[in-house]
Protein backbone atom coordinates (compact mmCIF):
# COMPACT_ATOMS: atom_id res chain seq x y z
CA UNK A 1 0.00 0.00 0.00
CA UNK A 2 1.31 3.47 -0.91
CA UNK A 3 1.90 5.86 1.74
CA UNK A 4 -0.45 9.52 1.25
CA UNK A 5 0.28 12.18 -0.85
CA UNK A 6 0.98 15.21 1.39
CA UNK A 7 -2.41 17.06 0.58
CA UNK A 8 -4.11 13.49 1.18
CA UNK A 9 -2.46 13.51 4.85
CA UNK A 10 -2.70 17.06 5.39
CA UNK A 11 -6.36 17.30 4.64
CA UNK A 12 -6.96 13.72 6.98
CA UNK A 13 -5.00 15.84 9.75
CA UNK A 14 -7.07 19.17 9.35
CA UNK A 15 -10.22 16.78 9.05
CA UNK A 16 -9.52 15.24 12.78
CA UNK A 17 -8.45 18.69 14.11
CA UNK A 18 -11.63 19.65 13.28
CA UNK A 19 -14.01 16.94 14.63
CA UNK A 20 -11.81 17.20 17.57
CA UNK A 21 -12.37 21.39 18.07
CA UNK A 22 -15.91 20.67 17.95
CA UNK A 23 -15.76 17.54 19.73
CA UNK A 24 -15.11 20.07 22.65
CA UNK A 25 -17.85 22.76 21.45
CA UNK A 26 -20.68 19.76 21.69
CA UNK A 27 -19.65 18.34 25.44
CA UNK A 28 -19.27 21.85 26.77
CA UNK A 29 -22.98 22.70 25.38
CA UNK A 30 -24.35 19.21 26.54
CA UNK A 31 -22.56 20.16 29.73
CA UNK A 32 -24.62 23.14 30.18
CA UNK A 33 -27.56 21.70 28.91
CA UNK A 34 -27.04 19.07 31.43
CA UNK A 35 -27.82 15.98 28.63
CA UNK A 36 -25.23 12.82 28.02
CA UNK A 37 -22.01 14.60 27.46
CA UNK A 38 -18.62 12.91 25.34
CA UNK A 39 -16.72 10.98 27.47
CA UNK A 40 -12.89 12.28 28.52
CA UNK A 41 -11.96 8.90 27.22
CA UNK A 42 -13.27 9.70 23.18
CA UNK A 43 -11.79 13.66 23.75
CA UNK A 44 -8.37 12.31 24.54
CA UNK A 45 -8.64 9.39 21.87
CA UNK A 46 -9.33 12.00 18.97
CA UNK A 47 -6.48 14.10 20.51
CA UNK A 48 -4.13 11.27 20.37
CA UNK A 49 -5.07 10.06 17.02
CA UNK A 50 -3.71 13.90 15.94
CA UNK A 51 -6.40 16.23 17.20
CA UNK A 52 -4.09 17.93 19.79
CA UNK A 53 -4.09 21.54 18.24
CA UNK A 54 -8.05 20.91 17.63
CA UNK A 55 -8.33 19.90 21.48
CA UNK A 56 -6.19 22.70 23.03
CA UNK A 57 -8.59 25.11 20.33
CA UNK A 58 -11.62 23.24 21.86
CA UNK A 59 -10.22 24.08 25.35
CA UNK A 60 -9.03 27.52 24.64
CA UNK A 61 -12.33 29.03 22.79
CA UNK A 62 -15.07 27.00 24.45
CA UNK A 63 -13.10 27.70 28.30
CA UNK A 64 -13.57 23.37 28.40
CA UNK A 65 -11.99 21.23 30.83
CA UNK A 66 -9.11 23.67 31.17
CA UNK A 67 -8.48 22.63 35.29
CA UNK A 68 -9.35 19.44 34.94
CA UNK A 69 -7.08 16.28 36.07
CA UNK A 70 -5.95 14.37 35.13
CA UNK A 71 -7.38 15.38 31.76
CA UNK A 72 -5.28 18.32 30.99
CA UNK A 73 -1.78 16.45 32.19
CA UNK A 74 -2.93 13.66 29.68
CA UNK A 75 -3.72 16.01 27.05
CA UNK A 76 0.07 17.73 27.72
CA UNK A 77 1.80 14.66 26.91
CA UNK A 78 -0.14 13.71 23.45
CA UNK A 79 0.68 17.10 23.07
CA UNK A 80 4.47 16.73 23.54
CA UNK A 81 4.14 12.89 21.74
CA UNK A 82 2.73 14.99 18.83
CA UNK A 83 5.41 17.46 18.66
CA UNK A 84 7.96 15.10 19.30
CA UNK A 85 6.81 12.81 16.58
CA UNK A 86 6.61 15.80 14.29
CA UNK A 87 10.25 16.86 14.75
CA UNK A 88 11.40 13.07 13.69
CA UNK A 89 8.77 13.52 10.22
CA UNK A 90 9.93 17.04 10.12
CA UNK A 91 13.43 15.94 9.68
CA UNK A 92 13.00 12.92 7.48
CA UNK A 93 11.02 14.79 4.96
CA UNK A 94 13.81 17.51 4.98
CA UNK A 95 16.37 14.65 4.47
CA UNK A 96 14.60 12.89 1.89
CA UNK A 97 14.04 16.17 -0.21
CA UNK A 98 17.89 17.49 0.35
Amino acid sequence: MPLPTLPNALGLFALVNLITFLLFGVDKLRAGAGSSRVSEGALLTWAFFGGSIGAYAGRALFRHKTRKQPFSSYLNKIAILHAIAATFVGGWFLASVL
